[in-house]
């Protein structure tokens, strides 16, 4: 079993982001769950492999040859897949991995998160999709999705697929209890209620 992780390629100004990132990582190693991730060696990404690696865990990386050539690839993972694109690092990080936790990081983080959720929404996969609100840290982005909840563009039954816990122990409990929802032709059925 492997677990994506997206996050910041800083460290962000708050230590707690960093212990938190590492210390979820390591969990996840000593579980025998492999780390699939950006590839990178700076940030909360570079602390994540090295943590998920001193935990004795598997860690597999995938960056974009643009990054790799401005030498932000960590050297010492288990597998660095070195590939041409952002597209294509998302992509194979999907078909790498078996659910998908978001800690706290920027556009980049943000960009992957909602891909993957999006791509659960639509049924291109029915892996877990989890945030690690370490501190508080998506607390307003909680809010704004229920925001959007309220206001009719995001369904209850997909709101409810992003799980959400403050410490890796708990978010992997809801990850392995998680099941996609069954909507049916839920676009189809929009559609129709629009016209």
């Amino acid at each position: 079993m492997r677990i994506a992780i997206y996050c910041g390629s800083c460290g962000g100004t708050d230590p707690v982001y960093l212990s938190a990132a590492r210390e979820a990582a390591g969990f996840l190693a000593r579980q025998g769950i492999g780390l699939v991730y950006g590839g990178g060696n700076v940030g909360l990404m570079g602390h994540i492999a090295n943590a998920a690696l001193e935990a004795g865990g598997e860690v597999v990386g995938v960056i974009p040859q643009a990054l790799m050539d401005k030498e932000l690839g960590h050297g010492g993972v288990t597998e660095l897949h070195v590939v041409r694109s952002m597209h294509e690092r998302k992509q194979l990080m999907v078909d790498l991995s078996d659910g998908f936790i978001a800690l706290p990081g920027g556009f980049g983080t943000m960009d992957e998160l909602f891909e993957t959720l999006t791509w659960l929404q639509l049924g291109f996969h029915e892996k877990p999709v989890g945030l690690l609100n370490v501190g508080g840290f998506f607390d307003g982005l909680l809010a704004f999705l229920d925001h959007m909840t309220a206001q009719g563009f995001v369904k209850k039954e997909h709101r409810d697929c992003l799980l959400v816990a403050d410490n890796a122990a708990e978010l992997l409990a809801k990850m392995r209890e998680f099941r996609p929802p069954v909507l049916g032709k839920w676009i189809e059925d929009m559609v129709l209620a629009e016209r």
